[in-house]
C-alpha cells in the first residue's frame, strides 16, 4: 500500500498566497510609515525612521534573542527568550528578553546593541548583549536559532522513532505504512547513490552519520522557509559546527595509506613533493571541510536574501509612485513565488551535496592501499 497524499491544487496555491500575504503584510507594517528617498530618508519629516535595507534584510536572517513573528503598528508580536549570561565579576543572570523591551532600555547591567552603541563602536553587531560596565561575560542565551534547532530535533525525533518502532513491530517484510513510505525512499536513495558508491563495504557503519546530515539539514531549510522562521542553516556558525562533526569523524577514521599519500605522495620527483605536499595538506584539512561549510551557507543564505530583497523593491519603488510600486509589487509576488518553489527544491538539493560530499572525503580517507595494487594487478 502506498501513501499518496491528494492536495488539491487550488487549495495549495490558496494557502501558498495566504502565507505570502501574511509575510508581506507583516513585512508592510513595520515600513509603511517610513517613506524614503534615494538616500533612505523620509522626505517630510526630520527624524523620521528610514528604511535602511541592509538591516531590513539582516534583521530577518540574523540570530536573535526574540522569536519575532509579525508586527501591526506600533505592536509588535513575538516570543521572549531566556537570557542566560555569566560574568565572573557580576555572577549568573537568568531572566527573558522581554526585560530588555525590545532593546529599548537595559536591565540588570546589560542592554542590546542599538544603532547608537554602533555609531559609537563599528566592530559591536546590533542586537547583540553588551554590558553597561564593559565587564568581561558569557552569553549561553537560549536564542531564535537554538529554539529552531530543538523544534526540528523534536520534528526528526516524532518521525523517525515513529517509523523505527514499526520496523521494529512488523518487520522487514511488512508494506510500509504512514511517514515509512516517504523516508524509505529517501534513505534508500541515500544508501543506494551516497554511501555505497563511496564508503564500499563500510558503508553501513556511516549511514547513521550521512542520514543525520541529510535529514537535520533538509528539515532545517524547509523550517527556515516558514513565514518568520529561523535562518539556521544560513547562518555559518551551524554549517562550520556540521563541518567539525565531519572533520572529526573523517580524521578518526582515517587510514595510514590517507596520510602517507598526503604527505609522501608515490612515484613523486621530491623537488615535486615540496610543492605537492603543502597542497595536499591544505586540501585535505582546510579547503575540503571550509567547502563543506561555506557551500551550505552560501546557498541557504543567497535564498532568503533574494527573497527579502525582492520584498524591499516593493516599498523603495511605492515610496517613490504608488504606481511604481504597484507595478514593481507584481513583478516582485510572482518572481518571489518562483523563488519559494526554488528553495524548496534548493533545500533538498544542499542537503544531498552535503551528505554526498562527506561520503566522498570519508571514502577517501578511509581507502586502503590494497585497493590500488588490486586494481594494478587487473
Amino acid at each position: 500500500m502506498i501513501f499518496t497524499p491528494k492536495i488539491p491544487v487550488k487549495a495549495l496555491l490558496t494557502l501558498l498566497f495566504v502565507i505570502f500575504g501574511f509575510a508581506f503584510s507583516g513585512f508592510a507594517q513595520e515600513t509603511e510609515n517610513h517613506p524614503v528617498t534615494a538616500e533612505g530618508r523620509d522626505p517630510h519629516a526630520e527624524g523620521e525612521k528610514k528604511l535602511n535595507v541592509k538591516e531590513v534584510i539582516f534583521g530577518h536572517i540574523r540570530d536573535a534573542h526574540d522569536w519575532h513573528l509579525f508586527s501591526v503598528g506600533d505592536f509588535h508580536a513575538s516570543l521572549p527568550l531566556p537570557v542566560i549570561l555569566y560574568s565572573p565579576t557580576n555572577g549568573l543572570s537568568v531572566f527573558m528578553s522581554s526585560k530588555f523591551h525590545h532593546g529599548h532600555e537595559p536591565y540588570n547591567g546589560y542592554k542590546m546593541v542599538d544603532e547608537h552603541d554602533i555609531a559609537a563602536d563599528p566592530t559591536l553587531v546590533k542586537g547583540k548583549i553588551m554590558s553597561l560596565d564593559g565587564s568581561k561575560f558569557y552569553d549561553f542565551s537560549i536564542t531564535k536559532n537554538v529554539v529552531s534547532m530543538l523544534i526540528s530535533l523534536l520534528l526528526l525525533w516524532f518521525l523517525l522513532t515513529g517509523s523505527a518502532k514499526k520496523y521494529k513491530n512488523n518487520g522487514i517484510n511488512k508494506a510500509p505504512t504512514g511517514w515509512q513510505n516517504a523516508l524509505e525512499p529517501v534513505i534508500g536513495f541515500v544508501q543506494d547513490n551516497v554511501a555505497k558508491p563511496y564508503l564500499g563495504k563500510q558503508y553501513l557503519k556511516y549511514m547513521p552519520l550521512l542520514l543525520t546530515f541529510f535529514f537535520f539539514i533538509w528539515i532545517n531549510n524547509l523550517l527556515g522557509l516558514l513565514p518568520g522562521g529561523a535562518n539556521l542553516t544560513g547562518n555559518i556558525a551551524v554549517t562550520l559546527l556540521l563541518t567539525l562533526v565531519f572533520f572529526v569523524v573523517m580524521l578518526a577514521n582515517s587510514t595510514k595509506y590517507f596520510w602517507g599519500h598526503m604527505l609522501n605522495p608515490p612515484g613523486i620527483p621530491m623537488g615535486i613533493k615540496f610543492i605537492l605536499v603543502p597542497i595536499e595538506i591544505l586540501s585535505n584539512l582546510l579547503i575540503k571541510p571550509a567547502a563543506l561549510a561555506i557551500r551550505l551557507f552560501a546557498n541557504i543564505f543567497a535564498g532568503h536574501t533574494i527573497i527579502l530583497s525582492l520584498m524591499c523593491m516593493i516599498f523603495i519603488f511605492g515610496a517613490m509612485s504608488k504606481v511604481a510600486g504597484f507595478g514593481v509589487s507584481l513583478f516582485s509576488v510572482a518572481f518571489s513565488v518562483f523563488m519559494f518553489f526554488l528553495e524548496l527544491l534548493v533545500a533538498a538539493i544542499q542537503a544531498f551535496i552535503f551528505t554526498n560530499l562527506a561520503a566522498v572525503f570519508i571514502g577517501q580517507a578511509i581507502e586502503e592501499h590494497h585497493h590500488e595494487e588490486h586494481g594494478a594487478h587487473h
